[in-house]
């Protein structure tokens, strides 16, 4: 790969490694770079979640893999009472089920496996869970894998460690079952436990019904901002979510997040891109995919794509042992480091606020790992190189983007302030990555099925907690998205006060305001006075 991706500033000084870190802006403002964090089991009382809002999470991912919706309900109730409390706001994520292999641990207790020995997986669901005997959701596996394929099982896959998942390789297929020998030691716990079968497709619906139901039920009543399509393999995938979800009120309105963790939606990448409203990296699933040696390759390539098409990219699984320690590990940190290098918009946490030990602590050492590589981040090169690669001409609203990002650069300013409706304009700045926070101020439109008037613009207030560098606030709904020189000065008056005691602007200082003006969109410069 070319030198030109080195996304550092150069030369890093040695001093600055050596000096103790300053972060002295408030915490929803230190680190640009957003943090998704997995609620539930361990994280999922009101004072953990106010815990988690502070030390920086701004996307609550509720994982339907595991707990019914009246579990979730009562943990999202939590989430609103800490939102209220901690006044920190927090967009949510439905994590779907997707066509996932399950099996079934009825005892609930620990299954010791050992290398050597031999396993059988069965669609037989009256046979109870043993060391031997494995029964499955899925009745087609045994038409769907052959002998030398693999298959690996574990409550929690893939963290890198060999003693909670077990690396089966199919021996036999007898009938409706499959045999396969353990190649490692292993202690299977859970009462739900996944598989995944290496390179192989699964011949079930992408969107289940359970999470068709799921969403048109829960997801609703709940206005999620966000789906994360797991396991998604084409764009015909996102277009059946998207088509689900006009069905379901005021859904229409939910991003798709295609979650890339199978060789068949790599190979389908650009068209899956294109149809989403952003990418998920599955690094855990497509880690036994693809060989290890090219999933750094494939992150830097997936997130370039993405950082093009201004669509967030999200990396997963970067510190799986903080489940169990209060620290990463050296390559861990780096590797978070390097994601934020790279260009991603955010870093989703699973296990580690989950089921982890230190879900607060993860969060605050990942926020500010975050803001230590965007301190070194070459904004300068980056943007040259994304108006190099966008090329001329530009489309209208991509150049006022582009013009705001590159003249808040030139002055310094501290903080760009963006009017939206549709959030569209502030993910066209987002993508030019300015080097300063980005105000968005969301105005909703008021609209009408002639039933009933309704105002839109939380949801996109929300969906920004997700791109880098964008920090949203709601406007008056009374003000219109293309009000007046007065409506407008207005709003940009209380965004201005907002700045100022959130302690991003600070008298002298110079912002940049990008707005709408009637049909024309323009870029000022304004100096903060008394």
């Amino acid at each position: 790969m070319s030198a030109d991706y080195l996304q550092m500033q150069e030369p890093v000084r040695l001093a600055s490694i050596l000096e103790e870190s300053h972060q002295n802006l408030p915490h929803a403002y230190v680190a640009q770079t957003k943090i998704i964090a997995t609620v539930g089991n361990e994280s999922r009382s009101v004072e953990k979640i106010e815990e988690l809002l502070n030390a920086g999470m701004s996307v609550a991912r509720f994982d339907f893999s595991s707990g019914d919706a009246a579990y979730h309900q009562e943990t999202l109730e939590n989430l609103k009472a800490a939102v209220k409390t901690t006044k920190r706001l927090c967009s949510v994520m439905f994590d779907t089920v997707g066509p996932e292999l399950q099996i079934y641990n009825s005892n609930e207790g620990p299954l010791q496996v050992t290398s050597g020995q031999t396993i059988m997986l069965t669609p037989d669901k009256t046979k109870a869970a043993s060391a031997a005997i494995l029964p499955t959701n899925y009745p087609g596996l045994a038409k769907t894998v052959k002998k030398g394929d693999t298959i690996f099982v574990g409550q929690y896959l893939f963290t890198g460690s060999e003693t909670t998942s077990v690396w089966l390789e199919v021996e036999e297929v007898r009938g409706d079952d499959v045999i396969g020998v353990c190649k490692n030691d292993a202690t299977l716990q859970g009462a739900l436990l996944t598989a995944h079968t290496a390179c192989v497709r699964v011949d079930l619906p992408t969107l289940s019904e359970e999470d068709k139901k799921n969403i048109s039920t829960w997801g609703q009543a709940n206005q999620i901002d966000f789906v994360s399509l797991s396991f998604t393999r084409t764009a015909e995938d996102v277009k059946n979510c998207r088509e689900h979800l006009s069905k379901c009120g005021e859904l229409y309105q939910t991003h798709v997040l295609a979650k890339i963790e199978t060789l068949e939606g790599l190979r389908n990448f650009d068209e899956i891109l294109a149809a989403a409203d952003g990418i998920i990296l599955g690094r855990g699933n497509l880690g036994i995919d693809v060989p290890p040696e090219t999933v750094f390759l494939f992150q830097k390539l997936a997130i370039h794509r993405c950082n093009m098409a201004g669509k967030p990219c999200i990396v997963t699984r970067v510190v799986d042992t903080m489940t169990d320690t209060p620290r990463p590990t050296r390559a861990e940190a780096t590797d978070v480091a390097n994601a934020v290098l790279d260009g991603c918009d955010a870093i989703m946490l699973g296990a580690e606020t989950l089921r982890g030990l230190y879900p607060v602590e993860t969060v605050i050492t990942v926020r500010k790992i975050c803001a230590e590589a965007e301190n070194v981040y070459n904004h300068n090169l980056y943007f040259k190189r994304i108006v190099k690669e966008v090329g001329v001409p530009m489309s209208q609203m991509e150049s006022i983007a582009s013009s705001a990002v590159r003249a808040a650069a030139k002055i310094k300013a501290s903080v760009i302030i963006v009017f939206s409706s549709s959030g569209r304009a502030a993910r066209l700045i987002a993508k030019y990555r300015p080097d300063m926070p980005v105000l968005t101020v969301v105005i909703p439109k008021l609209t009408t099925n002639q039933l009933k008037w309704t105002f839109t613009g939380a949801f996109q207030a929300r969906q920004c907690l997700i791109m880098r560098g964008l920090f949203p606030m709601l406007a008056d709904p009374r003000h219109p998205a293309d009000g007046n020189s007065n409506s407008n000065e207005s709003i940009l008056k209380v965004a201005i006060d907002y700045a100022r005691k959130a302690g991003l602007v600070h008298i002298h200082d110079r912002i940049v305001v990008c707005q709408k003006l009637g049909d024309s969109s323009v870029v000022k410069i304004i100096e903060i006075d008394d």
